[in-house]
């Protein structure tokens, strides 16, 4: 297992984090519209391009195909959300699934709710550049160089944009989206891990105990869906019902319409659940 149940606590990762919440909350003295609405649209890009169809649904669960160019784009956005680089992220999702609310799961809220949403990661093991370790659960990515180079330099890409934020828009736009961008992205990908493990309904029996979470899904772009998402893993479309809303899959629509994906795998709804809605 290589992200056992308690260490000692992770300093650096607790003063990054700590650091981070410290200036999103700086920046909520800084507020007007155009850095606001700035900042909404780089959500939008790494956590809907970066996370959910990046690292998620093309990365980790290969839901989809895309040209090489696009993957390591979206890996790139991935980056920008200081959740690691893309083999370690990979990693850490196939053994959460293989794992599921089992003895092993790098992030089960059976080992209590705090945990589950980041104490995994301030009492974990810290594995976020050993690419060696991490590349035996995400072989098809460690083939590419340009995987490994970007595992190895995860926090490259978002010194550059802080700098080019800095430059474009100053103080406000530099906490703005870096610091408050980065605390919302990663507390949204923290509650499907841990909320969307505890609250909500359960389109499907599986083994563990995924719900499919609204709220967290409209913060995550559709990832808070996740009981449909574990009954169907390789799925890119996560909102199965027509009130499952689920915009990273509505975006991968607009990618094959336009050329830039294909071979999408979708899952559906068994026929109980769509007569149940039809009555």
């Amino acid at each position: 297992m290589i992200l056992p149940a308690r260490q000692n606590l992770n300093w650096s990762t607790l003063s990054v984090i700590v650091l981070f919440h410290v200036g999103a909350v700086a920046a909520l003295f800084m507020f007007s519209w155009p850095v606001f609405f700035a900042t909404a649209f780089l959500y939008c890009v790494t956590i809907c391009l970066g996370i959910s169809l990046g690292y998620h649904r093309l990365h980790t669960h290969r839901s989809y195909k895309t040209a090489l160019w696009v993957e390591y784009l979206f890996a790139v956005c991935g980056t920008l959300n200081l959740e690691g680089g893309p083999i370690f992220w990979v990693a850490t999702h196939r053994i959460h699934h293989q794992k599921s609310d089992q003895p092993g799961d790098p992030h089960s809220p059976n080992d209590g709710a705090f945990w589950s949403h980041v104490g995994w990661l301030l009492f974990g093991e810290v594995n976020h550049n050993n690419t060696r370790l991490m590349s035996r659960y995400a072989p098809d990515l460690a083939k590419h160089r340009f995987y490994v180079w970007l595992n190895n330099y995860h926090w490259v890409p978002i010194i550059v944009l802080a700098a080019i934020l800095y430059a474009i828009g100053g103080a406000p736009l530099f906490f703005w989206g870096i610091f408050l961008r980065v605390t919302v992205g990663l507390h949204a990908t923290w509650l499907v891990n841990s909320a969307a493990h505890m609250w909500g309904y359960r389109n499907f029996e599986t083994r563990d105990e995924s719900r499919n979470t609204w709220w967290v899904a409209l913060f995550s772009f559709g990832e808070g869906w996740h009981n449909n998402h574990h009954a169907h893993p390789t799925s890119a479309r996560h909102g199965l019902a027509w009130y499952e809303i689920d915009p990273s899959w509505m975006l991968l629509n607009v990618m094959k319409a336009v050329g830039l994906a294909s071979n999408i795998k979708e899952a559906k709804l068994p026929n109980r659940l769509t007569e149940r809605e039809a009555a």
